[in-house]
Formats: C-alpha cells, structure tokens, sequence
C-alpha cells in the first residue's frame, strides 16, 4: 500500500506545524483527517486554526473535520473521536503531534509548565491513544504514530530540561509499551523524530527567524510519517524513527528541497 485514499487520521495539534503538514500529505492521497486540536480563533503569534487548517486540508483533496479539542479533557478527546467515527465510520491512523515545550532546568520550571507538559504530552498521547484504539482495532491496516525520541537513557538528553526531556520519553515510552501490548492484534505503533530542527512556530520561538535557516521544513516529517503509515502496520511496529534515515531507506537521495536555506548548515534536533 502506497497510499492513503480513503484512510481516515485522528492526528492531534494539527492546526500547524508538523501535524498540519502530515494532514496536507495524507490529504493529497484523499484522506479524511480529524483535526484535534484547541485553536479555534487566530493567535497574535503563532499562524492557523483548526478552521484554516481543514480549508486548506480540503483544498489539498482531503475530506476534514475540525475538532475543538484540548488533550488534556477527557470528555473532549472521547467526543472527538465520537465525531470522527460518525462522520467517516471509523478511524484507521492515530498521530499523537501536540506537544509542550519548555527548555528550562529543575530551578526554573514552575509547576505550572511542569504540568502543562505532562498533561499534553505523556498523558494526552496515552488518552488519544486509548480513545482512538477500540477503532483501530476495527481497521485494516492501523498505525499509532508518536512524534517522539528515540529511547536514549543518557544523562546529556535529561540535565539540561529534564521536565521535558520527562514528558517527552513519556510518549516514547507509549510506543514501547502499546507495541507489544498490540502486536498480536496488528496495531502497528511507532515514533518518530527529525534527524535536524524543523522550522516551526515553536522552533522560531526558541531561535528566531535567522536561526530558523538552519532548519527543515515540515514536509520532511510528513513525507516519512506517510511512508510509515502506508507500511503493514503487522511488519512495522516498535520502532523509533528518524526522518532522514525512513526517507533514505526509502530511496531519497537529494535532501535540499527540504532545506529552508539550502546549504545553510543544519542546526541538530535534541535527542539525535
């Protein structure tokens, strides 16, 4: 399978960024996408709504249902999901993209942050994942994908944010569990990460528009998520993922199209 006509995707946070971009690639094949995500009014910094996103989702050649959805409530993510399987009769992918960040060390993380980054990314991912798997378990070919780190247990991944390197493994450790948990039943559940920094609205926060030349774009993501999720999901499950190493394999050669500033050096992404 090549392509993902007819596929159904609950993907989270997929108003911008990565997640959007894997819902345009997957809209391309004809795919219905289920935008979970909270932005529902355009935000003074950071560009597109789960409205904007599902125009342009639709004008790609995909069918969109626009969820208002905050991972963390319970009752919001089991009514999206509600809504998806209503509308399009079931759901087949499920791509956990939402996400918090905040690089800060132990001194100069509130609790507040702390929290924020537990709620949306360990424990949104795990309720996503636990809403979405009665029906994956109903598909044909399902797929879990987590954007996530590889599993890499070094003091230099955790000294420097460890609140968030924390609740990012913690979707990391989701894979690992719910791989073998649901390999005899043939969910095929995998993470991936970018092998460089991909310019998005957070990455700019963080570095600026000059830093953001030494970044990928998005479609990056998007063109390895959807070689991913077009594989049977019974022969590939339990793995973590890197962009740049998915896309190799699968026979690219020329990464420059991905570049923002070709031949600009590129800035690595954490925990690569």
């Amino acid at each position: 399978m090549s392509t993902l006509s007819g596929k159904t995707l609950f993907i989270s946070g997929a108003s911008r960024g990565i997640g959007k971009a894997i819902a345009l690639r997957a809209a391309r094949d004809g795919a219905n996408i289920v935008i979970a995500a909270k932005t529902a009014e355009p935000h003074a910094k950071l560009p597109g709504t789960i409205y904007s996103a599902a125009e342009e989702i639709e004008a790609a050649g995909g069918k969109a249902l626009a969820c208002l959805v905050d991972i963390r409530e319970e009752v919001a993510v089991v009514g999206a999901v509600a809504q998806a399987v209503e509308r399009f009769g079931g759901i087949d992918i499920l791509v956990n993209n939402a996400s918090a960040i905040s690089l800060t060390g132990t001194l100069h993380t509130p609790m507040k942050r702390y929290d924020l980054m537990h709620q949306v990314n360990t424990r949104g991912t795990f309720l996503c994942s636990q809403a979405c798997l009665p029906h994956l378990l109903k598909a044909s070919n399902p797929h879990i994908l987590n954007l996530s780190p590889p599993l890499n247990m070094e003091t230099r991944w955790f000294a420097p944010h460890v609140a968030y390197t924390m609740a990012k493994f913690g979707m990391s450790m989701c894979v690992l569990g719910m791989a073998g948990e649901f390999k005899d039943q043939g969910v095929g559940v995998n993470a991936l990460w970018p092998k460089t920094a991909i310019d998005t609205a957070a990455i700019r926060m963080l570095v600026g528009d000059a830093g953001a030349k030494s970044a990928r774009k998005p479609s990056i993501m998007a063109d390895a998520a959807h070689w991913i999720l077009t594989q049977p999901s019974r022969e590939q499950s339990g793995n973590f993922f890197i962009d740049e190493e998915v896309l190799r394999a699968s026979g690219v050669t020329n990464f420059d199209e991905y570049a923002v500033a070709p031949g600009h050096e590129l800035m690595p992404d954490f925990f690569v």
